[in-house]
């Protein structure tokens, strides 16, 4: 049996892009009951739609189907969060705002979701006992530029001193850091798409941005693997490729442009500026955190500072090192070339065209 069979699972943003595939993949892993909510009332109507029926078909080890339940939901609701995170084992805390420069543009309005709704999401599951609890944070953390990294830095060390406060509880809280997710939502994936598809141009905030990225299915496979290995306090960091902006858009232009019958040639790549609170490249740990770092096979994990939990053994399987000098800046590894970024767009391009086709088709 496997670490999720038979346990209630409980996912925030859960329509988003990570929290759809999240679902999807926590389905095949048999759980006993799928509690998902979102404040997008149209998106959740549409995972319900797409995912009951998955669930039904899935048979748990007692011989039921799994139950999946999706409902609308604020974070910022403490007591929808307690009647969401009641008997649940398990809880993917994924919702936040994450676009850097509506935050910047609403720092208020970040600071509720992000950091107090991260508190809420605390409370309720500390009340209910919940196991554990995976918050997912971004790369843009790492010594903050902006509103959005900076409310993700304090979500983490809410995250990490929950672990340390319920320590005579059982809830394990724990943190995820990953890159920009290739095709998500928001990300430059659609929205060069879009740009190639209305022949260009294709806008760049500067030539010379460089990000790391990761597919949405690897995005979840970390979080579900960071469930299970979870010691308490710790932020678990991805692994992730470096790919240069424009050799990103340079790829998507050669990919899509015959696909809307126009030669990539007569597409321009035009430069607008750096935006409000952007960086010219991201880090996945700062030089303080490697200090206190460990690598496993894929991901690192940055552990609390000693002081927090003395009591906690971290010990996690596929260590690789005790050791870790790099703390992998975009600007300084090796990027991805034509070919491989060619790979990583396959999937995630195959489906933002079939959700173009979808939409001319309704039209």
């Amino acid at each position: 049996m496997g670490f999720y069979a038979g346990k209630v699972i409980a996912v925030t943003g859960a329509a988003g892009t990570i929290g759809r595939e999240l679902v999807r993949q926590l389905i095949d892993l048999k759980p006993c009951e799928i509690r998902a909510i979102d404040i997008n009332e149209s998106e959740v109507f549409f995972l319900d739609q797409v995912f009951r029926p998955l669930a039904k078909q899935k048979i748990t080890a007692d011989g039921s189907c799994i139950r999946f339940d999706a409902s609308v939901g604020n974070i910022l609701d403490l007591y929808k969060l307690d009647r969401t995170f009641r008997g649940v084992d398990v809880v993917f805390h994924l919702a936040a705002l994450k676009h850097v420069i509506m935050c910047e543009r609403s720092p208020f309005e970040a600071v509720q979701t992000n950091i107090m709704g991260v508190n809420n999401v605390i409370r309720a599951a500390s009340e209910n006992g919940v196991e554990r609890v995976i918050f997912t944070s971004s790369d843009k953390a790492v010594n903050p530029t902006n509103v959005m990294g900076t409310s993700k830095l304090v979500g983490e060390r809410l995250i990490t001193a929950a672990n340390y406060e319920n320590s005579e509880g059982k809830t394990v809280f724990s943190s995820t850091r990953f890159g920009n997710v290739i095709g998500s939502h928001g990300s430059v994936v659609p929205v060069f798409l879009r740009q190639i598809r209305a022949g260009g141009p294709v806008t760049l905030t500067d030539r010379r941005m460089t990000r790391f990225f990761m597919t949405v299915k690897e995005s979840v496979e970390m979080v579900l693997t960071a469930a299970e290995i979870a010691c308490g306090g710790e932020v678990f960091v991805a692994k992730m490729p470096a790919i240069c902006i424009e050799d990103l858009a340079v790829a998507m232009v050669n990919i899509l442009a015959p696909k809307f019958c126009k030669d990539p040639e007569d597409i321009e790549i035009m430069e607008i500026g750096v935006k409000s609170g952007e960086k010219m490249y991201e880090e996945l740990m700062s030089m303080e955190e490697i200090g206190r770092a460990v690598e496993l096979d894929k991901f690192f994990a940055i552990l609390p500072f000693h002081s927090m939990r003395e009591d906690i053994a971290y010990e996690y399987p596929n260590s690789v090192s005790n050791v870790v000098n790099d703390p992998y800046i975009s600007s300084q590894r090796t990027p991805l070339n034509k070919e491989e970024i060619r790979k990583l767009l396959h999937e995630c391009l195959t489906f933002h065209l079939a959700t173009f086709e979808d939409s001319n088709n309704a039209g």
